[in-house]
């Protein structure tokens, strides 16, 4: 059966009722995989959701794009930005800046999608690349803060390395969806990135990440075979081998030799 894009409204009326899949991808062949695979939500960059073929790829994936805030700019440059996205097909716009800039956000009618946890633009505040949310007090912190998103008027929070714990009563107690990275089944939908479900990364691998294919080590064999490609391919041009015959376009001898006596023999 044909899948339908949900709305916002769509995935709201879901809570409570399992939990979605999502994805961070950077490629159109991403994209296309993620549809077939029937991947719920995506998060995405601007410039490949802005691609003429990005729909056409993945018409039924719900798919978010952003900024961090530091590259944002002002609450009206943001704005001028998610205008010029949800033109460009974007169910929902990624903000991790102030409460005042989400709220002015939402007041246009923006789907917008919080960030809470280990917020990587934000992480000096919380004591770098590690969990949140460890203590009671700040777990009950991670709570207002989504509670305010949500009376800010964002529909989701991204909710990143948080105690399992934590993760689930918060969701639990809020109408607000919550987008698990590394915080467990208690929330709305289970995000990933491509790059660790497809073995590409070859740095820090985080602990919610699972590998389910090794493409690092195709990859590793098909640049071996780009080297020898292009080897051989210097190596033909050096002997002769290349160009053939088939290779080149030939004139008729007639032609030919009317053209050498027209440019003196």
């Amino acid at each position: 059966m044909t899948r339908r894009l949900p709305t916002v409204a769509d995935l709201l009326a879901d809570k409570g009722k399992g939990q979605k899949t999502m994805l961070r991808y950077f490629s159109l062949d991403e994209a296309a995989a993620a549809e077939a695979a029937g991947i719920d939500i995506a998060s995405v960059p601007p410039e490949l959701l802005a691609h003429p073929q990005y729909r056409q790829r993945a018409p039924a994936v719900f798919s978010m794009t952003g900024k961090a805030h530091p590259e944002a700019g002002t609450a009206d440059d943001y704005l001028r930005f998610c205008g010029t996205m949800l033109q460009a097909g974007a169910d929902a716009l990624y903000c991790s800046g102030s409460f005042q800039t989400v709220e002015y956000l939402a007041r246009e009618y923006v789907p917008v999608v919080g960030h809470v946890g280990l917020v990587p633009s934000r992480a000096t505040f919380t004591g770098g690349f590690r969990a949140v949310g460890k203590t009671a007090e700040g777990a009950i912190a991670l709570y207002h803060e989504c509670r305010r998103y949500h009376e800010a008027g964002a529909f989701a929070v991204e909710i990143e390395v948080v105690p399992v714990e934590v993760a689930s009563a918060i969701s639990a107690r809020l109408p607000i969806l919550l987008w698990s990275m590394g915080s467990g089944p208690g929330c709305d939908a289970q995000y990933l990135f491509a790059e660790d479900i497809l073995g590409e990364n070859q740095g820090h691998m985080p602990r919610h990440a699972k590998v389910y294919r090794n493409f690092a080590a195709e990859l590793d064999r098909l640049q071996a075979e780009r080297i020898a490609a292009f080897n051989e391919f210097r190596a033909d041009v050096a002997s002769g081998a290349y160009p053939e015959a088939k290779h080149v376009v030939a004139m008729d001898p007639r032609e030919h030799e009317a053209f050498l006596n027209g440019i003196g023999g």
